[in-house]
């Protein structure tokens, strides 16, 4: 008996971690690190602050497993699509397009784990992801390579450069500041644009083929 009390604690204890990680998410998304506290999470979590410390040391722990939750989903998307059918161009193209649209669509979390500043301890897991990111476009860079889409000499260094022109791209776009102009009706780039320029930029850069520049 004593064995399945402490196992049922634990999956009270999984539960509760569980959701205190996602009202942070919820609130990183709302408005970026900078608006997660401890406070105000426990708040949002219905906890006492201080329960918020049998689960994270602090605000820098906390956020650093945000960060790599929500990066792992986007990494893991970013993979099926430079996985899925087509040769390596098609799924280039595809691959940046979903990336920029599921960007789009949640600015603010977008912003906040491409560019927002943030603790050394979330830095560091951000250029680590980075690596992760380029593997798989140094995967995707061998395949295209291989099938004719692409010709790239130095893989390794061309996959760093696609993931910084990437992120580069849409940091602009994804700012509070063209937050704020697009809220307040002023001309903006569109969705359509940035994506098109991004991935034109890419397929250029990689040797790819005219007919794979013009979009499908």
């Amino acid at each position: 008996m004593a064995y399945r009390t402490t196992e049922a604690r634990l999956e009270r204890d999984q539960a509760l971690r569980e959701h205190i990680l996602g009202c942070a998410l919820h609130q990183v998304a709302d408005g970026g690190f900078a608006a997660l506290t401890m406070n105000s999470l426990a708040e949002s979590a219905g906890i006492a602050t201080g329960s918020l410390y049998r689960y994270f040391p602090g605000k820098a722990a906390l956020a650093c497993e945000v960060f790599t939750r929500a990066t792992r989903v986007e990494i893991d998307s970013l993979k099926v699509a430079f996985a899925s059918q087509g040769d390596a161009a098609h799924r280039l193209r595809r691959g940046i397009t979903q990336f920029a649209t599921r960007a789009w669509h949640s600015r603010q979390l977008a912003y906040a784990l491409i560019a927002e500043p943030v603790e050394a301890e979330v830095d560091a897991q951000r250029l680590r992801y980075r690596e992760a990111y380029a593997e798989l476009f140094t995967r995707l860079i061998r395949e295209g390579n291989a099938d004719g889409s692409f010709n790239v000499p130095n893989i390794p260094v061309t996959a760093a450069c696609m993931v910084g022109t990437v992120a580069e791209s849409l940091i602009g776009p994804l700012s509070p500041q063209a937050r704020a102009l697009r809220a307040s009706g002023l001309p903006s780039e569109s969705l359509e644009s940035v994506t098109s320029a991004l991935t034109l930029f890419c397929l250029r850069a990689l040797g790819a083929k005219e007919s794979d520049h013009a979009n499908h």
